[in-house]
C-alpha cells in the first residue's frame, strides 16, 4: 500500500488553510437555499490566469460552473481572487481534477500521486470547489488508467479504501467532497460499486462523481441509459457532487465498440439526466468535457440547453452576464 504522507507537505498546506481561515476568505461562499435548475460548465479557452477575466468569461459562454483554474495550494492570494471573482459572478467550481494513478506499481511515483491527489482535495477545499476528483487508478503497467483483471478484483477495492481514507483524513474538508470518476473497467464501475465504496471508505466528505458514459461499458445499458440514469440518481443521488457530460455512438464493427461524441449525437437520454440532475438540492454541476475545440463545446451546450428548455428545467445563474 501506499507509504505515509511527509510530515512537512501537510504543515504547508495547514498553514496556507490557516492563513485562509483567518483572512475570512471563505465568507463570501456563504449562500442562500439554492433554487432549481442546472449549472452547466466547461472549459474556457481564453489566455488569462485573470480570476476575473476567467468568471466573466464563464458567464459570456453561458456557464454557471467551471473547472478549477490552475493554482497552488500555497498561493493563498489568488486563491482568495478566485474564491472572490468566481463568488461574484455566481459561477461554481465544479472540480479539482487529479489525473494520476494511484495505485502505479512504483512506490515513489505512488507517494507522489498521493500527495498530489491530497493537495488537490485542500485546494478544493481552500477553494469551494464541490469536489477534488481522481480516478481510482489502475494495475496496468503502461496505461496509467488503463484494463487489467484485477481492477475489478477485492485487491483494488482495498487500495481505492485506504487511498480514500488516507487522503480525507489528512484533509479534513468539511465542504469539498473527494470522488473516484466512475470507469467502465476499473472500480467503481456500476452503481452497486459505488455503494460499496461510500460504505467501505465511511467518511461524510467522500462522495460519487457522475459520469454516466463510463458506466455504459455493454449493450444492455446503452439501451437501457434511461433506466441506468434512475438507478444512478435513486441510489446516489445524495451522495453526488459533480458530473461530466458526453454521449456515447455505437460505432459498428465485429465487437462492441462505442465513441465518445459530442452531446446530442449519441444515445444518452439528457432529457431524464437533465431532470433528475435538476431536482438534487445540493446542485451538481453539469461539465462537459473531452471536445477538441472551443465550437464544438458551444454546439454541445446548445443541445444541452435545448433538452433543458423543452422539458422545464432552468441553466443557473438566470441573471444576464456582467458586462
Amino acid at each position: 500500500m501506499n507509504a505515509p504522507l511527509p510530515r512537512r507537505h501537510f504543515i504547508k498546506t495547514s498553514l496556507a488553510f490557516s492563513t485562509l481561515a483567518a483572512t475570512g476568505s471563505w465568507s463570501a461562499l456563504a449562500a442562500p437555499a439554492p433554487a432549481p435548475g442546472v449549472r452547466l460548465g466547461g472549459p474556457t479557452f481564453i489566455r488569462t490566469d485573470d480570476p476575473e477575466e476567467l468568471a466573466k468569461e464563464c458567464r459570456r459562454l453561458g456557464y454557471g460552473a467551471a473547472y478549477c483554474p490552475n493554482i497552488k495550494i500555497t498561493d493563498t492570494d489568488r486563491i482568495r481572487a478566485t474564491t472572490a471573482a468566481f463568488a461574484k459572478h455566481d459561477v461554481v467550481i465544479a472540480e479539482v481534477g487529479r489525473w494520476v494513478n494511484l495505485m502505479d506499481a512504483n512506490p515513489e511515483q505512488r507517494k507522489k500521486n498521493l500527495e498530489l491527489v491530497t493537495e488537490g482535495l485542500a485546494l478544493a477545499e481552500a477553494v469551494g470547489a464541490r469536489c477534488c476528483v481522481d480516478i481510482a487508478g489502475s494495475f496496468n503497467p503502461k496505461v496509467w488508467y488503463g484494463p487489467h483483471p484485477d481492477n475489478l478484483s477485492e485487491r483494488f477495492l482495498e487500495a481505492a479504501v485506504e487511498n480514500a481514507r488516507k487522503i480525507i483524513d489528512a484533509v479534513k474538508p468539511t465542504r469539498a467532497k473527494f470522488c473516484y470518476e466512475m470507469m467502465g473497467w476499473s472500480l467503481p464501475d456500476s452503481v452497486e460499486s459505488n455503494l460499496r465504496l461510500l460504505k467501505a471508505v465511511d467518511r461524510p466528505a467522500f462522495g460519487v462523481h457522475l459520469d454516466p458514459c463510463n458506466l455504459i461499458n455493454s449493450p444492455e445499458r446503452f439501451y437501457r441509459n434511461t433506466a441506468l440514469l434512475h438507478e444512478c440518481f435513486d441510489k446516489l443521488g445524495p451522495h453526488i457532487a459533480s458530473c461530466h457530460a458526453k454521449d456515447l455512438f455505437w460505432e459498428v464493427e465485429m465487437n462492441v465498440h462505442f465513441r465518445e461524441v459530442i452531446p446530442g449525437k449519441g444515445a444518452l437520454d439528457y432529457t431524464t439526466f437533465l431532470q433528475r440532475l435538476a431536482a438534487l438540492p445540493q446542485q451538481p454541476p453539469l461539465m462537459m468535457e473531452h471536445l477538441n475545440k472551443a465550437e464544438e463545446y458551444a454546439e454541445a451546450a446548445r443541445y444541452i440547453k435545448e433538452v433543458g428548455a423543452q422539458a422545464g428545467i432552468p441553466f443557473l445563474p438566470r441573471t444576464s452576464p456582467p458586462q
